[in-house]
């Protein structure tokens, strides 16, 4: 059971056939702690705009090897809806990895805070390109 935070993501890349290049940083991700796959599922968007999922063990052979070296539990939290969403997001002609993750690294924290009667009141992500704005605003005031 997860104990640290989730967060998901949706990885676009173009045509539709996956290289596994990102595979060997996600690799080091999980081999270290510092993040558990908690589900991954691809989505193909065709041309002509039609989507489809699928499923690691649906991928094509040479596709579906690449991704063998990773650990994780895949259990089918993407749902229906979720995959049409993405679909939506995506340029014909192009793939997705659609990966939940748990931030395993926090998960000593997140018990401290718990132990301490403590709780999150909030927690966002926030983006590169708004750190970017705020970091140049506050050097632009010095």
């Amino acid at each position: 059971m997860p104990r640290g935070p989730l967060e998901y993501a949706i990885f676009e890349f173009p045509g539709n056939k996956f290289s596994g290049e990102i595979v060997p940083a996600l690799h080091e991700l999980v081999s270290t702690g510092v993040i558990r796959i908690v589900d991954l599922i691809f989505v193909k968007k065709d041309a002509d705009g039609t989507a489809e999922a699928v499923e690691l063990a649906a991928l094509d052979p040479d596709e579906a090897a690449i991704f063998h070296r990773l650990d994780g539990e895949i259990n089918g939290l993407v749902s229906q809806e979720d995959l049409e969403l993405a679909a939506e997001e995506l340029a014909p002609d192009s793939s997705a990895a659609v990966l939940v993750w748990e931030n395993s690294w926090a998960s000593r924290f997140i018990e401290a805070v718990t132990n301490a009667n403590g709780r999150v009141v909030a927690h966002e992500r926030i983006p590169n390109e708004v750190f970017e704005a705020a970091l140049k605003h506050a050097m632009s005031e010095v």
